[in-house]
């Protein structure tokens, strides 16, 4: 037996509600982790949601960022909020224990920030926090418990994660700086599970809506799930549902599944 953790950024859960719903029924992972909901808390439809047989934990902000975890196994405890800035205002880490078969299992939902320009404050923004993520990451790991980090990174790990490498140069996302950040995470002990469980080049998650990059295969693979050594211990497998992206009014991204034994 196995159950399936799944990162999404819908770019607007306003938008993306009939999508996600009709994803959740075909798939039906059982802990999915949004971003970029662009709504606040109150106004998540959770009701829709919970309807399938989700509990919702949701941070929520007015027409920007966002994150949510959905389970089908109970919340245990709910964390909102990266530490390490209290004066942060943006919504973009949420962290839930959740009741799963085998034993409590630690998910934390995040949403990166993108960093461009690289030239304006945002850039730095985005290498802080990494760091922070990096620094709460090290206090999880040394729980010894299963624990996965899954999220929108913004962050193209390889040259072979994009489709072409000179197209990005200078990109927030692949600027050697948050390259070095991402892999500082893998350093600590967390396991890139796509990289474990398939490892190809050319494997995207996120496609432009301009310039056709969907129909060019113009992709790049950003969103990631990392796990705790106890986590990727039990890792079957990855898949990335691509055909989200194909069909009508979908968000940029398309969902990325990791699939766990009890």
């Amino acid at each position: 037996m196995s159950f399936a953790i799944a990162s999404f950024n819908v770019n607007s859960i306003g938008q993306r509600l009939p999508n996600l719903l009709e994803w959740l029924r075909e798939a039906g992972p059982e802990i999915v982790c949004l971003q970029e909901l662009k709504c606040e808390t109150a106004k998540f439809p959770a009701e829709a949601i919970e309807d399938l047989g989700y509990n919702c934990a949701v941070l929520g902000q007015k027409s920007y960022n966002g994150v949510a975890i959905l389970s089908r196994f109970v919340i245990e405890e709910t964390m909102f909020g990266l530490p390490g800035d209290e004066t942060d205002p943006q919504s973009r880490y949420v962290e839930c224990v959740l009741a799963a078969p085998g034993g409590p299992f630690r998910v934390g939902g995040l949403y990166l920030p993108n960093g461009n320009p690289v030239e304006s404050e945002k850039f730095p923004y985005k290498l802080n926090w990494m760091k922070r993520l990096a620094d709460h990451a090290k206090s999880r790991l040394l729980l010894e418990e299963p624990f996965v980090l899954a999220g929108d990174y913004n962050v193209i790990p390889r040259k072979e994660d994009c489709w072409d490498a000179k197209a990005w140069e200078g990109d927030a996302l692949f600027r050697p700086e948050s390259r070095a950040a991402y892999h500082r995470l893998l350093h600590l002990g967390l396991v890139d599970c796509f990289l474990a469980a398939d490892g190809r080049g050319n494997q995207f998650t996120f496609w432009d809506y301009q310039a056709g990059a969907w129909s060019k295969d113009h992709g790049i693979r950003i969103d990631h799930i990392l796990a705790s050594p106890e986590a990727a211990d039990r890792l079957e497998s990855v898949e990335i549902a691509r055909k989200l992206r194909g069909r009508e009014k979908p968000s940029d991204h398309t969902p990325i599944l990791a699939r766990f034994r009890e």
